[in-house]
């Protein structure tokens, strides 16, 4: 550049300044986290060449009680400590202690109303704890215990295997996570949590000991789980994984049924309501059953049982070509063909659809069978297995299983801490539920007016998430938040979020390059919230900053805004607009008088120096009407503004002129009025001086 015009560059900017206070918008754009790659996490989001976890295996061998509503039995783990570092002692989480009168969850939680209450037990009983064969020092504090080594684990490979006996009693309402409920033809039981589970030591803060405090979920290892339920002979169970000996458990008669399922897409009994707690129904001669379920490459495990179990099954076709089960399993109380939608003679329908639709759009299901077990739980989710509530039916049925199905993909698949962070997993579900909704049967429960969590555009949602008085930012950790603002934060805000950063900022096409990617990228492994971040900017080639700082770490609200339309030399539309909330892009539909529309898509970078922009648009003719978001996707907070018309300016001219020349015409005859007082009191002043003179 020339120095002469670096030297007038330089004066017309000392001019600018002069003239006015500039303020531009860098603040808002400028990253969420100041970022620094490491070797186990990359800039880009993706994991970097040294990046570890460890891993968790089990082997569970447990007996269920129904005459004293327990669990006994015992535990085996090997542990691998793939880091970098020698641990001289290990960390569980034995969350049946959350249910203990003095636990800080029973402290922290609602006396009243929270979903997170439970009914009290005496938690975790462990003996023989042993580390190596060895009796274990061990030192258990609420929810978690500490296994002191004698020997520490050897970094990067080392194993150490820890084993002991335990029991718990069975609480009838265990925080809607677990439970167990009494039906005419006897207890369901949905058991999880039910296992001292290794806490999980990370490249991030290491040992992740956080208490489960009940809203708070979950954070885990994966690995391979064997885990064998022993029960009365009566029973039925439903696992997670794959039943390892199904001969033994089921009769012929109802084997050659599952044989028909694999092969079936359409629903088939396998034990029947009319056969339920017949004696046909069950294995002669036995009584107890050990049911053997295997499950790889996993972060946990959970099974339900009930001697009242009506099970159905179907096949679920996944995009490899492999075919894997779907299951159900319910009592009588259950079934209501006659509501609308019917009841859970459906849920196999709804797995399968479930399923299918997320492992073709996202990434496939990897686990052996998907379970639905009826319960008291409302709504909970585990590898292959969800509890949902034995009252849903029809639509929120659909809802309350396809929500808990989507969970398999996060957090059972991309396993992020939900113990911190719910919007990775709620909030990222809550999302795919919107797809998968639509999908479903031509869109048999999906109405795009709804109020539904799985609705993303439902103006009642969006209107409680941008404008409720007392709201949270999506940051805040489940325990943290109040209960009355979790399912904004945790589930519809981030997901309202992504369908945003689908539909209306990316695009599908970049979108769904880069949400897949990420998938693929951390699947089985443990990203934070800045590795996804990055992954996104990256994947998708756009610096969203502006996006996660104001949407996932704000509370601020949207309001763009169109102010006014004049007009160039050329007759060009000088269109001005401006933002009054959080950037956004904007979406400008311009419709002339001659019937021509033009649509501008600005990115969110026209906020950078300024909130007012004025558009230059090359029209053809005036200009009838100006409108921001004419598809009607932001939660806009005022929509009073969003649109400019020629009429309703003109007539606001004309008003504006009327109301001035009212305004003028009453200054002047005030002006006259007061002119007119002040005549009349100098001649009254006037007249009094004279006869005080004549008085004289």
């Amino acid at each position: 550049m020339k120095k002469s015009i670096l030297t007038a560059a330089f004066v017309g900017a000392l001019a600018f300044q002069a003239s006015a206070q500039l303020q531009n918008n860098q603040s808002k754009f400028e990253p969420v986290f100041d970022f620094r790659a490491t070797p186990t996490r990359s800039a880009s989001g993706m994991p970097g060449e040294a990046y570890w976890q460890n891993k968790a295996d089990y082997v569970l061998n447990v007996e269920l009680d129904p005459e004293k509503h327990s669990v006994k039995g015992t535990f085996k783990i090997t542990y691998t400590n793939n880091s970098p570092d020698n641990l001289p002692f290990v960390w569980l989480q034995l969350e049946q202690n959350k249910f203990k009168e003095d636990s800080r969850g029973t402290y922290v939680q609602a006396v009243e109303g929270s979903r997170n209450r439970a009914n009290p037990t005496s938690g975790y009983t462990l003996e023989n704890v042993k580390v190596g064969g060895k009796p274990a020092q061990f030192v258990i504090t609420d929810t978690r215990m500490q296994v002191r080594l004698d020997v520490p684990v050897k970094a990067k490979g080392g194993k150490v295997e820890i084993e002991g006996s335990y029991s718990f009693d069975i609480p009838e309402y265990g925080s809607d996570r677990m439970g167990r409920i009494k039906m005419e033809k006897g207890w369901i039981y949905n058991l999880a949590q039910w296992y001292p589970r290794m806490a999980v030591y990370d490249d991030i803060k290491g040992w992740n000991v956080e208490p489960y405090l009940g809203s708070g979920e979950f954070y885990l290892e994966y690995g391979n789980i064997d885990f064998k339920v022993t029960t009365p002979a009566n029973m039925v169970v439903l696992g997670s994984g794959a039943l390892q000996n199904a001969a033994e458990c089921y009769t012929a008669e109802q084997l050659k049924r599952w044989e028909q399922a694999k092969n079936s897409d359409k629903t088939v009994d396998i034990i029947s309501e009319n056969e339920v707690g017949t004696a046909g129904s069950r294995p002669a001669g036995k009584t107890k059953l050990t049911w053997h379920f295997k499950i790889e490459n996993t972060r946990d495990a959970a099974f339900g049982a009930s001697t009242g179990f009506i099970v159905d099954a179907a096949r679920i076709n996944l995009p490899s070509g492999k075919k894997i089960l779907a299951i159900s399993g319910y009592t009588k109380e259950s079934v209501d063909k006659s509501a609308k939608g019917g009841g859970w003679e459906r849920s196999t329908e709804y797995s399968k659809a479930s399923i299918e639709h997320y492992s073709k759009m996202w990434f496939e299901f990897p686990y052996a069978s998907a379970n639905n077990i009826a319960g008291n739980i409302g709504g909970m989710e585990y590898p292959g297995v969800n509890f949902c509530s034995y009252r849903s039916k029809g639509e929120d049925l659909w809802g309350v299983t396809d929500h808990e199905f989507g969970h398999n993909w996060f957090p059972m698949i991309v396993g992020n801490n939900e113990r911190l962070y719910p919007w990775m997993d709620e909030g990222f579900n809550t999302f795919i539920n919107h797809y998968s909704t639509m999908a479903f049967n031509n869109g048999e429960y999906f109405d795009p007016n709804g109020f539904g969590l799985n609705n993303m555009r439902n103006p009642q949602l969006q209107g409680f998430v941008v404008k409720g008085p007392k709201r949270e930012p999506i940051s805040t950790y489940p325990d943290v938040v109040q209960d009355r603002n979790l399912g904004v934060t945790a589930y519809y805000k981030p997901g309202a979020g992504m369908w945003l950063l689908r539909e209306y900022i990316l695009g599908p096409e970049r979108f769904d390059f880069a949400f897949k990617s990420y998938i693929k990228t951390w699947a089985f492994k443990h990203p934070q919230p800045t590795d996804f971040f990055n992954f996104m900017n990256n994947a998708a080639g756009d610096e969203l900053a502006w996006f996660w700082k104001a949407w996932f770490y704000g509370t601020g609200t949207i309001d763009q805004a169109v102010t006014n339309v004049s007009y160039a030399k050329d007759g060009a539309a000088l269109v001005v607009i401006k933002n009054n909330g959080d950037v956004m892009p904007v979406v400008m539909e311009v419709t002339e008088e001659n019937g021509k529309k033009t649509t501008l898509n600005l990115p969110a970078e026209v906020w950078q120096k300024t909130n007012e922009k004025t558009i230059r648009v090359n029209t053809t003719s005036k200009v009838k009407k100006v409108e921001l978001d004419p598809k009607k996707m932001l939660p806009d907070v005022d929509a009073t503004n969003d649109v400019w018309s020629a009429d309703a300016a003109e007539a606001k001219k004309k008003a504006d002129e009327e109301a001035k020349k009212k305004a003028e015409e009453e200054a002047k005859k005030k002006a006259e009025e007061e002119e007119a007082a002040k005549k009349k009191a100098e001649e009254e002043n006037g007249g009094k001086k004279k006869k005080k003179k004549k008085g004289e």
